[in-house]
């Protein structure tokens, strides 16, 4: 095992709040204040689970209505992830012997011009030095698969960014895998990486001070955020026709959907001809793996439309109203 350098840092990270004791409101509260190292991935554009427009909303207070609707529900990775992480936790110290200990603090960058780079550490490894902290993950079935290779970029980021708000020299990334497969990874102190990490969330917290929306990166994420910000339209037409970059990216908007048509015609007859030789049978195996064309089973709805125009009143005394949401139509010249 590779033997890390003692931390050098004349200056221990500062201890920003307790957490202990602290309500969760509360608590995200103090995370608005700036970056935390769950927040880094997102921060510079590479999580898979949050855009940077959808993170900017938190730090700016724009998603207080997405908050509400957001529950901890029982059937949510965020939900076990909390509940399985003291788990963890424990059975690393059993595998590696090292004991650990509850960080409940978040902590601050001590620089002056770093102030805004927090970290909410799971735990600390007590006395040892060739690792300092331990960070507890779990994957379900989905999330698993970005465990195939190692530690996943966005999780990288995220432990660089403890060991920069730190100063300390390696972090330990334990892992729980489908609910029973645990991995254990070292990631030692990477600086240019920190610096250039501190280099981009820097950028993005331009966009916070600044109140500034980031550019949408085209992720599910980014297109809720997008139906949050501007639910409603006002009627009002803008005119960009004279605009060089968005008549460009318009035209580029069009030649792309135009391909995808073609590649959907080209998709459909590809299935079309494996459909037509499968003819009556349900699985078709290849070199480089299977299709399969089955039936579902049948299924029993109720005919509203049917039902409305027998007993019509139906509809004043049990009214559901969906409320409305902004379509986004394109419409080329002829």
């Amino acid at each position: 095992m590779k033997q890390t350098q003692p931390d050098r840092r004349s200056r221990p990270a500062l201890r920003l709040v307790s957490t202990k004791d602290m309500s969760r409101t509360d608590w995200l509260e103090v995370r608005k204040q700036g970056i935390g190292a769950s927040d880094a991935a997102a921060a510079i554009g590479i999580s898979p689970y949050q855009s940077q427009l959808a993170l900017w909303m938190n730090k700016t207070g724009r998603d207080a209505h997405r908050q509400a609707q957001a529950t901890e529900e029982e059937d949510s990775p965020t939900y076990w992830g909390t509940i399985l992480e003291p788990i963890v936790a424990e059975e690393y110290s059993r595998r590696t012997g090292h004991k650990v200990r509850r960080v409940n603090a978040v902590l601050q960058h001590p620089d002056a011009d770093k102030a805004w780079m927090l970290a909410n550490l799971d735990y600390s490894v007590v006395a040892n030095t060739e690792v300092q902290l331990l960070e507890c993950k779990t994957a379900g079935e989905w999330g698993s698969k970005l465990w195939r290779d190692g530690v996943p970029d966005y999780v990288q980021c995220q432990v660089q960014h403890q060991l920069a708000v730190t100063g300390k020299q390696a972090a330990d990334v334990c892992v729980l895998l489908c609910g029973q497969k645990i991995e254990i990874y070292r990631i030692e102190r990477d600086d240019p990486l920190i610096a250039r990490i501190i280099e981009l969330e820097r950028q993005f917290w331009h966009y916070v001070e600044t109140d500034t929306p980031p550019p949408a990166d085209g992720s599910a994420s980014a297109a809720e955020a997008l139906r949050y910000l501007y639910p409603e339209d006002d009627g009002a037409t803008l005119d960009l026709s004279e605009e060089t970059h968005w008549t460009e990216t318009f035209a580029e908007l069009l030649a792309t959907r135009e391909d995808l048509t073609l590649l959907q015609e080209y998709e459909d007859k590809l299935k079309q001809r494996i459909q037509q030789q499968m003819g009556d049978a349900s699985k078709a195996v290849f070199a480089q793996g299977f299709v399969t064309w089955k039936r579902s089973k049948d299924s029993t709805n109720l005919d509203t439309q049917a039902l409305l125009k027998e007993q019509p009143d139906l509809l004043e005394a049990y009214p559901l109203i969906k409320p409305g949401s902004r379509r986004f139509l394109v419409r080329p010249q002829n």
